[in-house]
């Protein structure tokens, strides 16, 4: 068996020999948070309906330790999130909201381009909203996870949430980590920065008008200058070595004097911005402003933050990213990815349905795959693996 299938029975080992002592203490641990609402306000009703026969689930505590933002390389991170389908699809929808994003722009001052590319990036636009129940997830988060405290408070959060009646608790699923809605907001957030469209109630879930306000709301707060792009990308000179990072903000005169130059041959600009090498000098480059870093506060990972402000630009009309990434093996589309499943079903693996999520069942079949054709294994879905496949 190779290494990834064994550290993937390893690891279903572990989980299986840990749950009996986890579910112990997951009723005591409940009963601690119960106390906690109580004390917090929420009422009887939604303490009961909340966690009467409320039981663990394990798989958020896996899903915090595999983030996909700190784990994928940059290419195929980016290159799942910002494609010609969600280019597309993002255009459609923009056209099906385009008062709401108008509105949302006008208001705060917010590119609506950057929010359709949040909520594209968060939710497919409204398709791909999650589908774990917030309290079960932020109750095994609090009792269990390795942040206990912060998933504590969202849970408190989510009860107040319950407790006013903005959005009801069947409504409230979303991703492991308990944010939700059609641009996932964490709960505390909402309960912040979470705005009303003309009903008054302040629901994210089935209203794109009130996900998208809120979001422009939130960017608002966090800094967002009006008018000012997010950066773009630009051309190192050769044997670049000098300063890089996306804090260390200097003039564009600056840039400008080390030989650095924008892709497309227009001048740099006025401002400051740092520069972003998110695969070294031998990859693509960017300087980027301050509103960059009110992108990466939504989400705190770099490459978030990278894939949702080229997916801004693209529903703009913009190219992409022009340099390629330093590798041979580029990443896949969804549309790549799903042909990838599909093929690998082919040659009598069980992937479940071809999603274009490359999840445990579809790495597995990879790593099998590579092994028994002589590639490197490490259960990658890559250019590689599908031409392998295709052949």
């Amino acid at each position: 068996m190779n290494r990834i299938a064994l550290s993937l029975c390893a690891a279903s080992a572990a989980a299986l020999a840990l749950a009996s002592p986890a579910r112990a203490d997951f009723s005591s641990c409940v009963a601690a948070l119960r106390a906690d609402g109580a004390r917090a306000g929420i009422s009887r009703e939604t303490l009961d309906a909340a966690f009467n026969g409320l039981q663990p689930d394990m798989k958020v505590l896996e899903f915090e330790k595999q983030q996909p933002e700190f784990k994928t390389p940059i290419w195929d991170y980016v290159a799942g999130l910002v494609d010609e389908e969600r280019v597309t699809d993002g255009k459609a929808a923009m056209a099906k909201e385009a008062r709401a994003l108008a509105r949302a722009e006008e208001t705060y001052g917010v590119s609506r381009f950057m929010l359709a590319a949040i909520w594209g990036v968060e939710s497919n636009f409204g398709a791909e909203m999650g589908k774990r129940p917030l309290v079960q997830s932020l109750s095994t988060l609090a009792c269990s996870g390795e942040r206990a405290n912060y998933f504590r408070s969202e849970l408190m959060a989510t009860l107040k949430i319950i407790d006013d009646g903005d959005v009801p608790a069947e409504k409230l699923t979303g991703s492991w980590a308990g944010a939700f809605g059609q641009t996932q907001f964490m709960p505390s957030s909402y309960l912040r920065l979470a705005v009303a469209g003309g009903d008054g109630r302040r629901d994210i879930v089935d209203s794109a008008d009130d996900a998208l306000a809120s979001t422009a709301n939130y960017f608002k707060k966090s800094g967002w200058r009006s008018g000012v792009p997010w950066g773009f990308e630009v051309k190192l000179p050769p044997g670049y070595s000098g300063p890089s990072g996306r804090k260390a903000k200097e003039p564009m005169s600056a840039w400008g004097a080390r030989g650095i130059a924008r892709i497309d041959g227009r001048p740099l600009g006025e401002g400051e911005a740092g520069l972003l090498l998110p695969a070294g000098a031998a990859g693509p480059a960017f300087l980027v402003t301050h509103n960059f870093d009110v992108v990466y506060s939504y989400n705190a990972a770099e490459s978030y933050s990278l894939a949702a402000c080229v997916l801004a630009d693209r529903l703009a009309g913009g190219p992409g990213i022009v340099t390629p990434w330093p590798t041979d093996d580029p990443g896949l589309s969804r549309v790549e990815r799903r042909e990838l499943q599909t093929l690998l079903a082919k040659h009598g693996y069980d992937v479940g349905e071809p999603d274009g999520a490359i999840g445990a069942k579809t790495k597995e079949a990879i790593a099998d795959f590579q092994g028994k054709n002589g590639m490197p294994v490490n259960g990658r879905a890559s250019v590689k693996v599908l031409q392998a496949l295709r052949r």
